[in-house]
């Protein structure tokens, strides 16, 4: 098996190479990673300038390639040959520092490059912790086990790169900051809904030109049952199925009352 590793902290994460050489047994393992941060980039491309790849090499001695791109530029170059050709079987996006809960996967740089992989036709899997010291990843005083989660997933790759699983689904996997012991299982679960608690700070104004701090807030959750919010609260890893189809189906019903040809023409 030929697994592609990506993230969106950076090719240098420990995340990074803690998925890396969990997912080793399985076969070869290529890492194509942003060469600095680019969390919240969400499926944001590089257009209008070439992108800059070096060699690096990672602690265990073995090749990994940096980019000047997003998560999504690194999915892109493994299938348009960075990899002498060899396409990978499977995209696992991680771990990322802090977890994408609910309305997180829309940001997310980390689950964006795993729905990449979903979109070119691999099966994916987007991998986020949260922090054993509950600390912000930005704060720097975070601290992670990523054993828990690692293991689990090098036993999910297997079962995601069986032809028989669903082609159009990544799967976002987030896990608590517990140590293995600690882990109470694993559920399927549903997005949440998460709550953000961002302020608008000015933080110096010269000359008229204002400069503001709008986001950094600790977000918090709605309490729901099923969610993979609920699921990391209760101390278990949570799982969730997601797909790129956003068409709302009972909106193409409703729309469907509307005469929009008489928009069009200005009759209405």
């Amino acid at each position: 098996m030929h697994i592609l590793v990506t993230n969106d902290d950076g090719i240098d994460s420990p995340g990074l190479f803690a998925l890396k050489q969990a997912l080793d047994p399985l076969g070869d393992v290529s890492v194509i990673a942003p060469d600095s941060n680019r969390s919240a980039t969400a499926r944001s491309i590089t257009i209008g300038r070439p992108l800059h790849v070096e060699e690096r090499r990672l602690p265990d001695g073995s090749r990994g390639f940096a980019t000047d791109g997003t998560p999504v530029d690194c999915v892109r170059f493994a299938v348009l040959g960075l990899l002498d050709q060899q396409i990978p079987d499977i995209v696992v996006s991680g771990i990322n520092h802090g977890v994408n809960l609910g309305d997180d996967v829309t940001y997310s740089g980390t689950v964006a490059a795993a729905l990449e992989g979903v979109l070119l036709g691999w099966p994916a899997i987007a991998v986020s912790q949260q922090s054993t010291n509950r600390e912000h990843w930005d704060t720097g005083t975070a601290e992670y086990d990523f054993r828990a989660v690692a293991a689990f997933v090098a036993k999910l790759v297997p079962i995601v790169a069986e032809p028989t699983f669903p082609r159009q689904m990544l799967l976002n996997v987030n896990a608590p900051g517990e140590v293995p012991e600690s882990v109470a299982g694993a559920r399927a679960t549903r997005l949440g809904r998460r709550i953000y608690n961002d302020e608008l700070l000015l933080q110096s104004d010269i000359d008229g030109r204002r400069q503001y701090l709008i986001y950094g807030g600790q977000p918090g959750h709605y309490a729901e049952e099923g969610t993979d919010s609920s699921a990391i609260e209760d101390g278990f890893i949570s799982v969730t199925p997601l797909h790129f189809n956003l068409t709302d189906s009972k909106g193409i019903s409703r729309l469907d009352t509307i005469d929009l040809d008489a928009l069009l023409a200005g009759d209405a």
